[in-house]
């Protein structure tokens, strides 16, 4: 390992919208990826979970879509192999929301489940889907563009006549805590159709509002990507479809398809160990032998242990138990002090 000077290469973009109702998230997007496409001279494609919405402005933009019915994370995934199978560099997935609700669905089941109805247990469960939902947007061989809705709420405000009139703003994107950090450019946008950009790595456009942000401003955004070093890091190919139950297998034993050596087993057994160490060591907290879990948290957390394959995986959602707890033990610390 050695230090070096830092260069800048081409990059893939990664740009998020989110707003309200009405706002003009498809329509931004689909304009954004029009810009970016015709710079390249190649076709986009649309993952389109909106009610087909996408395709309403058919006639004023080409493009290839997949309407995904079922608004699943593994679908998503599914469908974004599609487009990379099929060569698509630049994709618009509108919108990422419907993803996050059927995992906070899957919590809410799987807490109404379980003895504890503790669900940090069980976004333990579900939360490696999530990563792997960004894995594969972060991963893709291509320019995404992506729309999220986002939680409303109205103010009064001046209308168009100067007289006060209710407003509809929208606050925080409906996906996970932490989603914004995954994109190099993030835009608000209100029901005026401009966008402030509230996060923009290219230095250009921070904290600006622009008006009808379309084929240019996909141009601009383009040109900056591609003014980098002569190389781009082709992203590894996006994960195959998950399921929960590829999550929960076995009790703690080697995965069979695992080529891994004998030396590097260990290793796995070292780590995995060590973590479910630290696991027990967080849901054992007390203070002055009060305990901060339940004895059914703790069954359900052994249950969650038993479950996760001895692999590279299976570590990464042992640290993903770990952090949750630790979050949840914090928490609870600073209530009782």
């Amino acid at each position: 390992m050695a230090f070096k000077k830092a260069e800048r290469t081409k990059l893939y973009l990664r740009c998020a919208l989110f707003g309200p109702s009405g706002s003009g998230k498809t329509m931004t997007a689909l304009r954004i990826a029009k810009g970016i496409s015709e710079r390249m001279g190649v076709p986009y494609a649309v993952i389109d979970t909106e009610a087909r919405s996408a395709s309403k402005y058919a006639d004023r933009f080409q493009f290839e879509v997949d309407d995904l019915e079922k608004k699943s994370v593994d679908n998503y995934i599914a469908s974004m192999n599609e487009a990379a199978k099929a060569g698509y560099k630049v994709l618009v997935i509108d919108s990422l929301s419907h993803g996050w609700r059927e995992l906070t669905e899957e919590v809410d089941r799987i807490t109404q489940a379980s003895t504890s109805k503790n669900s940090v247990l069980s976004w333990a469960k579900v939360n490696p889907k999530q990563k792997r939902f960004i894995d594969a947007i972060l991963n893709y061989p291509g320019h995404i563009i992506v729309t999220m809705r986002s939680k409303t709420e109205w103010v009064i405000g001046e209308g168009k006549d100067g007289k006060t009139a209710p407003k509809m703003i929208g606050l925080a994107p409906e996906q996970g805590k932490g989603i914004e950090f995954e994109f190099d450019i993030l835009l608000c946008v209100n029901q005026g159709h401009q966008a402030t950009v509230t996060k923009d790595r290219t230095g250009k456009f921070q904290d600006e509002t622009i008006d009808l942000p379309g084929e240019d401003f996909g141009i601009a955004l383009y040109d900056w990507l591609t003014s980098g070093k002569e190389v781009i890091q082709e992203p590894a190919e996006p994960s195959g479809v998950i399921t929960v139950s590829s999550i929960v297998q076995t009790e703690q034993k080697t995965d069979p398809k695992s080529s891994a050596s004998e030396k590097n087993d260990l290793t796995l057994k070292d780590k995995s160990s060590a973590l479910i160490q630290e696991i027990g060591e967080i849901v054992t907290a007390n203070d002055n032998g009060k305990g901060y879990f339940t004895e059914d948290e703790k069954a359900e957390a052994r249950k969650i242990i038993k479950s996760i394959k001895l692999s590279e995986k299976g570590v990464d959602d042992l640290n993903t138990l770990k952090e949750l707890l630790s979050d949840q033990l914090n928490q609870r610390c600073k209530k009782a002090a």
